[in-house]
């Protein structure tokens, strides 16, 4: 491993540590990790219970094949929960060093801009990893769902492609925030827009033709159709191994196409004095 590398791999590890101690030095937090998420799926469980017919979510099925909807949202839970916990790592904490004045300090260091921006994130990633296993634990003792969990390291593999993407659009999103400075109003907005139009809660099948086209132009949408389609059997709107290339693709080029935003609204900061300003 060369002397480089090791370096940054040793600044990762110490922004993993600073986010450790803060996260529990709040243990309330930690708590309302795993309550939040369970106290907004209960009313959905019940209301597709009041939808129901016999028992049976005869709607929901002929639109995706299964009808088990809550194994449904509790995929499309926890998979949009990796798009904000990269989107929030990397937005939020820029801006937060922005507001206490030490972005430009941290920036003079001898590490890549792009490595700090991951190591925002790991910490993150790895809570939201251990929060949705907790969550999904508690919704299936509380309610029940089915899962083929035969197929889950597949899953896996399929949603590894859609998170790197994920951190692609995260470089280039994070410049957007060093230049708008509002990182609250664009991460909400972003992650909520996002996770809207790629089927997270719901069937896209639902969704007016001019949404539709919208929803099938965005990549993580093919994510979320092929991982439920491998875990639940629903149906997907193309053959599993085309989507699954259209995330690794996705992943290429979003990475590419996020460190060339990033550098450039970088260099665009640079020229109007915006990287202390908060």
């Amino acid at each position: 491993m060369s002397k480089n590398l090791q370096i940054q791999l040793r600044a990762m590890a110490g922004m993993f540590r600073r986010d450790y101690k803060i996260f529990f030095r709040y243990p309330m937090n930690a708590i309302f990790r795993i309550v939040e998420p369970v106290a907004w799926l209960t009313p959905i469980y019940f209301m597709g219970k009041g939808f129901a017919i016999n028992g049976e979510n005869v709607g929901f099925a002929a639109y995706t094949g299964n009808g088990d909807y809550m194994a449904f949202i509790i995929l499309g839970v926890i998979l949009s929960s990796y798009v904000s916990a990269v989107l929030w790592g990397i937005g939020y904490s820029l801006k937060q060093q922005m507001d206490i004045g030490v972005l430009e300090s941290n920036w003079l260091t001898p590490i890549p801009r792009i490595t700090h921006l991951i190591g925002q994130t790991l910490f993150n990633v790895l809570i939201t990893t251990l929060n949705s296993i907790g969550v999904a634990l508690i919704i299936w003792l509380l309610f029940g769902f089915e899962l083929n969990f035969e197929k889950i390291l597949l899953a896996i593999l399929t949603a590894l492609p859609m998170i790197i993407a994920i951190y692609g659009f995260g470089f280039g999103f994070a410049a957007l925030v060093m230049l708008m400075r509002d990182a609250n109003t664009l991460v909400d907005t972003g992650n909520f827009i996002i996770n809207l139009l790629s089927g997270a809660n719901f069937p896209i099948t639902v969704l007016p033709r001019f949404l539709l086209v919208v929803s099938l132009s965005i990549p993580l949408t093919y994510g979320y159709d092929a991982i439920r389609g491998m875990l639940l059997g629903t149906r997907t709107v193309l053959p599993i191994h085309q989507e699954q290339m259209i995330l690794v693709v996705f992943m290429g080029a979003m990475v590419v196409l996020g460190v060339l935003v990033f550098k450039w609204l970088e260099r665009r900061c640079k020229k109007l004095g915006t990287i202390g300003m908060h």
